[in-house]
C-alpha cells in the first residue's frame, strides 16, 4: 500500500485548530501549516506521510519560530504500529515537540502530545540497579552494541559456581560460596537459570550435563 500523500492530512489538521478558534493557513514560509489565535503564540504543523529523522529535523527547525510545534503523521494500524508510533511520541515529547495523528478514513486528527518543555522522570530503581550491575561486573567482558550474550555479574558468578563444581563433583552451597568468593552462591545454584546446576541432596549441588558441556568446551578463567 503507497503512503497516503502529505496533502491528504491538510484538511483534517486544519479542522483540528479551526475547532479550537485559530485561523489556518497552509504553506506559510515553508511551513506545511500555521494557525493563530489572537494574542497568542503562533502554531506551525508539520506534516509527513511516516515519522522519520527529516521530519524531526524540520520541526526542530521550527522551534526558532514558536515553540508551539507539532509533527503531524497518519494513524497507525496494529498493536506493532501502536508500539512504534508511542515511542516516537516519547521521543518527540523529549524534544518539546507536539504530535497528531491523523485517520483518514474518518478525516480526523487527534492530538497525543502537546508541545513544550520536557522534564523525564527518572527511575530511582532502575538506575540503582544499573550501578549495582556496573560495581559487580569483573572486568569489560562484553562490547557496547552486541546482540549476543551478554557477559553479565550475575553470569560471571555461576561461571565461577560452576568452574568450583567441575573439580570437587559435588559440593555444600555454603563451600562452593568459600571456595569462589561468590556469597550468593547457593542461590545462584538453585535458581539454576542457566541449567549448569543440579540439586543431589538439601544444600548440595552438581553440575547438569549442560554446565559440565559448558565447562568442556570453555572453561571458564
Amino acid at each position: 500500500m503507497s503512503k497516503p500523500a502529505e496533502t491528504e492530512l491538510y484538511a483534517p489538521v486544519k479542522t483540528l485548530f479551526e475547532a479550537r478558534g485559530y485561523a489556518v493557513k497552509g504553506e506559510i514560509g515553508g511551513a506545511d501549516l500555521m494557525a493563530r489565535r489572537d494574542g497568542e503564540e503562533p502554531v506551525i504543523v508539520e506534516l509527513k506521510s511516516g515519522f522519520s529523522l527529516i521530519l524531526l529535523q524540520q520541526a526542530a527547525a521550527r522551534q526558532a519560530i514558536t515553540e508551539r510545534v507539532y509533527v503531524a503523521v497518519p494513524r497507525w494500524s496494529g498493536k506493532a504500529g501502536w508500539r512504534v508510533f508511542k515511542g516516537n511520541i516519547g521521543l518527540c515529547r523529549r524534544l518539546g515537540i507536539g504530535v497528531i495523528s491523523v485517520d483518514l478514513g474518518e478525516g480526523a486528527a487527534r492530538v497525543h502530545a502537546e508541545p513544550g518543555p520536557f522534564r523525564p522522570r527518572r527511575s530511582k530503581p532502575r538506575r540503582a540497579a544499573m550501578l549495582r550491575e556496573f560495581d559487580a561486573r569483573e572486568g569489560d567482558p562484553t562490547a557496547g552494541g552486541t546482540n549476543g550474550q551478554v557477559m553479565t555479574a550475575y553470569r560471571q558468578d555461576a561461571l565461577r559456581c560452576a568452574a568450583c563444581l567441575a573439580e570437587v563433583e559435588t559440593a555444600r552451597g555454603a563451600d562452593v560460596a568459600r571456595a569462589s568468593g561468590v556469597a550468593r552462591a547457593t542461590r545462584i545454584m538453585a535458581d539454576n537459570h542457566h541449567g549448569w546446576f543440579r540439586r543431589v541432596a538439601h544444600g548440595v549441588y552438581a553440575l547438569s550435563d549442560a554446565g559440565a558441556e559448558m565447562i568442556a568446551a570453555a572453561p571458564p578463567p
